[in-house]
């Protein structure tokens, strides 16, 4: 195919798309890409990787997956998560390379489309999904995959993960983001409690019940029905959730009228669902309705090169109006911190230790002063004491230099034995 008319195929996008050679080059660039990607400077005769990363070598040998690579090798389209530099910045760009045959089949050029990913942030934002780590990119490429289909989605991971704001980014990178985004907390949920709040009731249909009541499921028609905690559905509501999603249609509690649903699946739970299913707490049947594509959402330990950028955009959102910062001390604390609550947990320590802090500064103390007194104070006695006298602090440093001698296990089994938290302990030893 002749370059020229591939150059005004191009012209014709609205999605920046540039032509390579399979040396990296880039031949061409339409009207989208100069405006997002070029800097205001020439790109054709440039190598991608240079614009695309400031790379001075391909994608594949810094680290990084590369489509026109992988394009080369399978013979086919191929589609990557990358953070490119834009005009704003870096940001996620999912980028789709396809290669192009000339008049004799021979792969001689690669078309390159790139889609910024407006549903997360490589920078400090104040709302929705923001990181960058490895860990982080991965599970955006399985979302950026999975959002445009129907398939249903099964997020699963740690409590505090941050899994509301993925099912929140499927729904905007679909096309069913004009419509309604539902979501419904499963833990708890009584049997009445579940039909009433998904099917709606009629008037009259039980004590109480002064009018209509629409349902969740008709509130999400053609948008969104999120059911987090799934896993913690007891069984007879697991069997009218999968009649639900077998049949396709519903009743209003008091009703005899069958309405249709319409709505897009997106489940998350904390639990192993597949040990739930071998125990047989989860039905085999529902289990496979409802886990298409699994994303797993990874902890905040497996983010910790995002903890920077999760700090300063969660300090804009608990308090907007302020211009806090951590110091590098306090910093150094939250890098240390095990966080098994998650983004979660370091939402909530921020919140708490700005309104700790009078100035600008968070400081260590600030995050240290979460601590109760009783359980700061709380130390297992030593179990020998060679008829020194000792201060009571010069006590608890010798105890605590032996129990950590002493111990087999890790820190966190280490707070345990002796009765503290782990953010107490690691106080604590930071002043031996």
């Amino acid at each position: 195919m002749n370059l020229n008319k591939i150059s005004s195929f191009l012209d014709s996008f609205d999605e920046p798309s540039i032509v390579m050679d399979a040396n990296y080059r880039i031949l061409s660039a339409n009207q989208a890409y100069l405006r997002d990607f070029s800097n205001n400077g020439p790109v054709v005769g440039r190598l991608c990787y240079e614009i695309s990363h400031r790379f001075s070598v391909p994608c594949d040998q810094a680290g990084e997956s590369c489509p026109l690579q992988a394009s080369r090798s399978s013979n086919q389209k191929e589609r990557v998560l990358h953070l490119h530099y834009t005009a704003h910045g870096e940001e996620h760009v999912d980028v789709e390379t396809t290669p192009i045959r000339d008049d004799n089949g021979e792969r001689t050029l690669y078309v390159e489309t790139m889609r910024v990913v407006r549903q997360a942030s490589s920078r400090p934002a104040s709302q929705g999904l923001v990181g960058r780590s490895p860990a982080f990119t991965r599970m955006l490429a399985r979302v950026m995959r999975v959002a445009p289909s129907m398939a249903a989605v099964m997020l699963l991971g740690e409590t505090g993960t941050g899994k509301e704001l993925m099912a929140r980014a499927i729904h905007e990178g679909s096309a069913r983001a004009a419509r309604p985004f539902v979501p419904v907390d499963c833990s708890g949920l009584t049997e009445s409690l579940f039909e009433s709040e998904l099917f709606g009731y009629e008037k009259g249909a039980f004590t109480g019940a002064t009018h209509r009541k629409q349902g969740l499921i008709e509130s999400a028609s053609g948008g969104t029905l999120f059911l987090d905690e799934i896993g913690d559905l007891p069984p007879a509501l697991q069997v009218k959730l999968l009649r639900l999603l077998e049949t396709g249609t519903y009743r209003r509690v008091g009703g005899v009228e069958v309405l249709p649903a319409d709505f897009r699946l997106i489940s998350a739970t904390h639990r192993d669902l597949e040990a739930l299913v071998k125990a047989e707490a989860f039905r085999r049947d529902l289990y496979f309705r409802i886990n298409t594509f699994p994303i797993y959402a990874p902890s905040l330990r497996d983010r910790a090169p995002d903890l920077s950028l999760l700090v300063e955009s969660l300090l804009s959102r608990v308090a907007p109006g302020r211009e806090l910062h951590l110091s590098a001390e306090a910093m150094t604390l939250l890098a240390a911190m095990p966080f098994e609550g998650n983004i979660r947990e370091l939402r909530n320590l921020l919140e708490r230790a700005s309104l700790l802090a009078d100035g600008d500064e968070i400081e260590s103390r600030h995050i240290l002063d979460m601590e109760s007194e009783a359980e700061a104070s709380t130390v297992t006695r030593p179990k020998e004491i060679d008829g020194t006298w000792l201060t009571l602090k010069e006590n608890e440093h010798r105890y605590l230099a032996w129990a950590v001698a002493a111990h087999q296990g890790d820190r966190p089994a280490l707070a345990r034995q002796l009765g503290i938290s782990e953010r107490t302990l690691f106080r604590k030893l930071g002043n031996l």
